[in-house]
């Protein structure tokens, strides 16, 4: 990841683009259809709770201030939250799906086109405008709130929770809390860490 020595001059874009990063990566991985289907869907489910974790500490933190800085914030954080809503119900179903299962790669396809086009969208429009309309200060204070919200954040998709503030704010951690004990239980990585500690042994 990064260099322990600049993450106090990260700001909450650089936290924000290394996720996209990271997921990018995974996504080009499941592209080249290699390794086993139990190796792909382990691969999916650290996907989702990156994706997950990246997703609420948005809702939690990120569109609530572009709201407040950006004369068109509401509108932005609105279609942002629809991009989100569409890719959770896409990670729901993957979730219970056979990697051998044909609708398996469509919808890992549908869930890598929806997410590819949310970081464009944020990086070209959304990341700079954030940056140019917030203080320096504040954007580093967001960077520490969204790291410190991703430690409790959800793993799994929840279609059907709340995505604003407050009511996001207040279910993220007992949401996040059960699905760490159920991927415990089930031996689910929810990191490239924890995946590839599962394939050392």
């Amino acid at each position: 990841m990064t260099n322990p020595q600049t993450n106090e001059d990260q700001d909450v874009v650089d936290i924000l683009v290394a996720d996209h990063r990271e997921v990018e990566t995974l996504f080009v991985e499941l592209e080249t259809r290699q390794g086993t289907p139990e190796y792909r869907r382990q691969l999916v489910d650290v996907v989702i709770a990156e994706l997950v974790r990246h997703s609420v500490a948005e809702e939690a933190y990120v569109y609530p201030t572009a709201r407040k800085v950006l004369p068109d914030g509401d509108e932005i954080a609105e279609h942002e939250i629809s991009e989100h809503a569409d890719a959770e119900r896409t990670m729901k179903e993957l979730e219970s799906v056979d990697p051998s299962d044909p609708r398996f790669d469509e919808l890992l396809a549908h869930l890598t086109s929806t997410i590819r086009h949310h970081v464009r969208d944020e990086e070209n429009e959304l990341f700079p405008r954030l940056r140019a309309a917030t203080a320096r200060e504040e954007l580093i204070e967001l960077a520490d709130k969204v790291t410190a919200v991703k430690e409790i954040a959800p793993t799994r998709p929840h279609p059907r929770a709340p995505d604003h503030p407050p009511a996001n704010k207040l279910l993220a951690p007992g949401t996040g809390l059960v699905d760490r004990l159920r991927d415990a239980l089930s031996g689910r990585p929810t990191s490239m860490s924890e995946l590839r500690e599962k394939h050392q042994h």
